[in-house]
């Protein structure tokens, strides 16, 4: 990759590095976002899914006639006819193996129930009318025959010898793995002088996106092409998996198209019923059909987070040193298997656990159970939360057990900037960070020395108040490959194009930043296109923090591409040598003299010279897929201060900071609005968010009555500092920020809350910590 021009001066408050406000804003705020609802096409009909409420049964018959007959209704489907079309089922996962070499036993999944349901929410019918209320008529006049089984919502249960088997095709347990160096683990933990063991549940959540899910079908007869509108995480692989392994047909037949998006945090990367079935109808009544999810539904359908038991244990020696861990895990993946589904409790939390500690020895098992419960999909952070959360949880129970400083456990065996690059016991490789450093930066900025007054100062006032400090390190997502595209357009614009797609990030500012810097273009003039497959050659799509890696670099090298062409056209035009064409500023010059022209300038000779020399590109234009750069690592320090109320249980979060290495940032404020937004879900799983199911399998917390979701005044404003040690494995030193907040403030409230209610001799609390649950481990305490 070539050396950065000087900027030119003009540009420099946009160059990388500069906290340049977001492009979309205006657009937004004008109300001028183009949202999957927001869709209206001529003679569009309305889709509405019948869903079931039973959790688990057999199904003996769907009757749909009555509902045709309903005012405005023109179609309802059921499964038969859905077979009848001989589309095929949603692929599982085989991303990972079984112990004995096996993939996992991932069951047949079709877009409505077939035989049986298996939660409570699964489609039993598509209604489709010519307005959204005459279609929820329709889906009210269906007949349905469910005779109900017991469900089991419950992994452990689901395991237990003698459970009731959810599935013919696929046993409760469907995933048995494990990896790591058991011999060398269970050696260390024989010679410890001390070995933590702690049972660490976590909860499952609702995603919530602000915009429910959605989804605009079309059919084009004579062409016989499809075109879907949804939101989703990248519109080539949607498009893969849609057109290949559901509607049997080539993927160039599939047309995917998504615009602005309200929110994914990983769920909307994954297929849902909900596609096929407005495929379908377009295509069976000639006419697009459009389906909004209500939010009750997307409570009931939604795939949810998280939801894992770890029994995690820690070994160390007389003075403290980490020796090894070991950690078995239990997956609930609900009543189907998302392809990351079982990834997230396995080989992410490997990957992850081992955090930045020099612990020498590591190994990890996991059984993944299917319960009649919504299936479990990625989240922020996809199992990276989770890992940090087991690792800190464990450093904090090994302090208070050992008697020594938390503080000081952790300094004592974070990994030494010195010994970097490192190679973990996970098996990651990595290239760069001053764990130390930002660890000593934290507590400073934190003034941890000053918190025995503060905490003094709430007890006056009769409030418990705790303390703590975590430190994480993620593991990002892995090499691919990813687009780049730059083109040059006759109004002076500049077009760039790239494979990941924003759901909030401002990923046209940050990468509008590159290019500018890069190329000199103005700032304002360079537009992102994303989000349709017709007009993207490929893309990798977004997900476990990586677009600003993939499509960041992918944008430099096509700038490197951008500028090449340009030295041979300037060449061509100033009647010298390629090799005296020197780029700077934005100015294609010949060395030793003040002829220059602009790179826009040159652009538009180009385009009208009328034809090209031989020789000569055909344009400045660049279109590159590129290989995208290995896992990144971004990390980090944590410190949180909340203060309780013994009387009521109701916890505030007081002071909140954290000091991370994002490696070099292109948009600092857009990185910290990342963090911001990761710290708050982070917040809410750990004092209010969890969906709880009944023994019957119904969902008690179906809506924001019952949901407790994270406010405003939840949390106080953050102080947020920035230690970037570049990264070395990516040319731009990049290393990722979407999901890190979310895995750095798990722990450290968790943490927090458990250091005030310490005095009292509590030591565990099941997550989240609700006023009702803190309150009662106050009473048994002071019992």
């Amino acid at each position: 990759m070539n050396e950065i021009s000087p900027t030119p001066p003009a540009f420099q408050k946009f160059a990388s590095g500069q906290s340049v406000s977001r492009k979309e804003d205006p657009r937004l705020l004008r109300g001028e976002g183009r949202y999957t609802d927001d869709i209206d096409l001529p003679g569009m009909a309305y889709g509405y899914v019948l869903r079931s409420p039973h959790a688990h049964g057999v199904v003996r018959g769907i009757d749909v006639s009555a509902a045709r007959e309903v005012a405005g209704v023109v179609a309802a489907y059921t499964i038969d006819d859905l077979k009848a079309a001989g589309y095929g089922p949603f692929p599982g996962s085989k991303l990972l193996k079984n112990i004995d070499g096996s993939d996992p036993q991932s069951p047949v999944r079709y877009a409505l129930a077939d035989r049986k349901v298996n939660f409570a929410g699964e489609g039993l019918a598509f209604v489709v009318a010519e307005t959204p209320a005459a279609a929820r008529d329709g889906a009210e006049a269906v007949m349905f025959d469910i005779d109900p089984l017991p469900a089991i919502v419950d992994p452990e249960e689901a395991l237990a010898p003698g459970a009731v088997q959810i599935h013919d095709d696929a046993a409760n347990l469907c995933v048995d793995w494990r990896e790591g160096d058991f011999d060398a683990v269970e050696a260390a933990f024989a010679k410890a002088a001390h070995v933590t063991r702690m049972r660490i549940p976590i909860n499952r959540v609702v995603v919530a996106t602000m915009e429910p899910r959605g989804a605009v079908g079309e059919y084009d007869a004579a062409s016989e092409r499809f075109t879907i509108h949804l939101g989703c995480q990248g519109v080539h692989g949607m498009r893969q998996t849609l057109a290949t392994a559901v509607l049997k047909i080539e993927p160039e037949k599939l047309h995917v198209i998504s615009k602005d998006i309200g929110g994914s945090f990983g769920m909307k990367s994954q297929q849902f019923g909900e596609n096929l079935l407005v495929l379908h109808a377009a295509r069976d009544l000639g006419r697009p059909v459009k389906w909004i999810d209500d939010r009750s539904g997307a409570f009931l359908s939604d795939y949810q987070g998280r939801d894992m038991i770890a029994d995690g244990a820690l070994a160390l020696n007389e003075e403290g040193d980490f020796l090894a861990m070991r950690i078995d895990m239990i997956g609930n993946l609900g009543a189907y298997m998302t392809p990351f589904g079982p990834v997230m409790p396995s080989g992410n939390i490997m990957k992850n656990a081992a955090s930045l500690y020099k612990t020498p020895a590591i190994a990890v098992t996991c059984r993944c159970a299917l319960t009649n419960t919504v299936a479990i999909a990625p989240y922020r952070g996809a199992g990276r939360p989770e890992g940090n959360y087991i690792m800190e949880r464990l450093v904090d129970g090994a302090a208070r057990e050992t008697g020594h400083d938390k503080l000081e456990l952790r300094r004592r065996n974070l990994i030494p900037a010195e010994a970097i690059p490192f190679k973990a016991a996970s098996g990651m490789e990595y290239d760069s960070g001053d764990f130390p450093a930002i660890l000593t930066e934290a507590v400073a900025r934190a003034d941890w020395d000053g918190y025995a007054a503060r905490r003094e100062a709430s007890e006056a006032r009769g409030m418990l108040r705790g303390h703590a400090v975590t430190s994480y390190l993620e593991v990002t997502a892995g090499p691919g490959k990813e687009l780049g595209a730059i083109r040059f357009n006759p109004n002076g614009h500049v077009t760039i194009l790239t494979g990941s797609l924003d759901q909030g990030q401002g990923h046209a500012t940050a990468f509008a930043q590159i290019v500018c810097e890069r190329l000199g273009v103005p700032f304002e003039a360079i537009d992102l296109v994303q989000g349709d497959s017709d007009q993207l050659k490929m893309g990798g799509g977004t997900g476990g923090s990586k677009s600003a890696m993939a499509s960041g670099n992918a944008f430099a090298l096509a700038s490197d591409a951008v500028i090449e062409n340009g030295r041979q056209w300037a060449a061509h035009e100033m009647e010298t040598a390629v090799e005296d064409i020197e780029f700077t500023a934005g100015e294609f010059r010949v060395a030793g003299t003040d002829r220059a022209i602009s790179i826009q300038d040159l652009a538009a000779r180009v385009a009208s010279a009328g034809g090209t020399p031989d020789g000569l590109p055909d344009s400045l234009d660049a279109e590159l897929v590129t290989d995208t750069p290995p896992s990144a690592f971004p990390n980090g320090c944590h410190i949180c201060e909340v203060e309780i109320d013994p009387e009521t249980g109701h916890c505030r979060i007081d002071r909140y900071m954290a000091v991370n290495d994002f490696g070099n940032l292109i948009n600092p404020m857009l990185v910290e609005g990342q963090t911001h937004g990761g710290i708050v879900q982070g917040i809410g799983q750990a004092l209010m968010e969890t969906a709880i199911y009944d023994d019957d399998g119904q969902l008690l917390t179906g809506s924001f009555m019952d949901y407790a979701m994270p406010r405003a005044g939840t949390v106080p404003s953050f102080d947020i500092g920035h230690h970037p040690v570049p990264a070395t494995s990516n040319a731009l030193g990049i290393k990722g920020c979407g999901e890190a907040g979310t895995s750095g403030a798990i722990p450290t409230a968790f943490n927090a809350i458990l250091d005030a209610l310490s005095p009292l001799g509590v030591t565990d609390l099941p997550m989240p910590a609700t006023p009702q649950r803190i309150w009662r481990a106050i009473q048994k305490g002071r019992e």
